[in-house]
Protein backbone atom coordinates (compact mmCIF):
# COMPACT_ATOMS: atom_id res chain seq x y z
CA UNK A 1 0.00 0.00 0.00
CA UNK A 2 1.45 3.42 -0.97
CA UNK A 3 2.11 6.10 1.80
CA UNK A 4 1.16 9.56 1.38
CA UNK A 5 1.62 12.43 3.81
CA UNK A 6 -1.36 15.03 3.35
CA UNK A 7 -2.14 18.07 5.69
CA UNK A 8 -5.64 18.97 6.54
CA UNK A 9 -7.13 22.56 7.42
CA UNK A 10 -7.66 22.37 11.44
CA UNK A 11 -11.65 21.37 11.04
CA UNK A 12 -11.16 18.87 8.52
CA UNK A 13 -8.59 17.24 11.05
CA UNK A 14 -11.19 17.73 13.90
CA UNK A 15 -13.48 16.09 12.01
CA UNK A 16 -11.36 13.38 11.06
CA UNK A 17 -10.52 12.39 14.72
CA UNK A 18 -13.88 12.86 15.39
CA UNK A 19 -14.63 10.12 13.32
CA UNK A 20 -12.26 7.82 14.74
CA UNK A 21 -12.63 9.28 17.99
CA UNK A 22 -16.32 7.75 17.46
CA UNK A 23 -15.08 4.86 16.54
CA UNK A 24 -16.69 4.76 12.98
CA UNK A 25 -13.30 4.12 11.44
CA UNK A 26 -10.26 2.79 13.26
CA UNK A 27 -8.04 5.40 11.84
CA UNK A 28 -7.72 8.79 9.35
CA UNK A 29 -6.51 6.25 6.23
CA UNK A 30 -9.25 4.10 6.92
CA UNK A 31 -11.69 6.84 6.83
CA UNK A 32 -9.71 9.03 3.86
CA UNK A 33 -9.36 5.83 1.68
CA UNK A 34 -13.25 5.58 2.38
CA UNK A 35 -14.01 8.83 1.27
CA UNK A 36 -12.16 8.49 -1.98
CA UNK A 37 -13.49 4.96 -2.68
CA UNK A 38 -17.39 6.97 -2.45
CA UNK A 39 -16.20 9.59 -4.53
CA UNK A 40 -14.95 7.33 -6.71
CA UNK A 41 -18.48 5.41 -7.22
CA UNK A 42 -20.12 9.17 -7.38
CA UNK A 43 -17.85 9.50 -10.39
CA UNK A 44 -19.16 5.94 -12.35
CA UNK A 45 -22.72 7.79 -11.84
CA UNK A 46 -21.82 10.69 -13.42
CA UNK A 47 -20.06 9.52 -16.04
CA UNK A 48 -23.04 7.17 -16.76
CA UNK A 49 -25.43 10.28 -16.65
CA UNK A 50 -23.14 12.06 -18.81
CA UNK A 51 -23.04 9.28 -21.35
CA UNK A 52 -26.35 8.92 -21.59
CA UNK A 53 -27.18 13.17 -22.12
CA UNK A 54 -24.60 12.76 -24.57
CA UNK A 55 -26.70 10.16 -26.54
CA UNK A 56 -30.05 11.54 -26.15
CA UNK A 57 -28.63 14.84 -26.93
CA UNK A 58 -27.26 13.33 -29.96
CA UNK A 59 -30.40 10.89 -31.46
CA UNK A 60 -32.61 13.97 -30.02
CA UNK A 61 -34.79 11.39 -27.58
CA UNK A 62 -34.21 8.52 -25.86
CA UNK A 63 -36.92 6.02 -25.15
CA UNK A 64 -36.37 5.10 -21.82
CA UNK A 65 -38.57 6.58 -19.00
CA UNK A 66 -37.95 8.87 -16.24
CA UNK A 67 -37.94 5.64 -13.73
CA UNK A 68 -36.10 3.77 -15.97
CA UNK A 69 -33.35 5.74 -16.24
CA UNK A 70 -33.37 6.50 -12.25
CA UNK A 71 -33.40 2.31 -11.99
CA UNK A 72 -30.17 2.14 -14.09
CA UNK A 73 -28.76 5.27 -12.82
CA UNK A 74 -29.32 3.53 -8.89
CA UNK A 75 -28.01 -0.11 -10.32
CA UNK A 76 -24.54 2.25 -11.56
CA UNK A 77 -24.44 3.39 -7.92
CA UNK A 78 -24.95 0.36 -6.15
CA UNK A 79 -22.34 -1.70 -8.40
Amino acid sequence: MARQSISFTQPNDEWLKSQVDNQEYSSKSELVNDLIRQARNQQVQIDWIKAKLEKAEKSGFTNDTKSEILKQSKATLNG
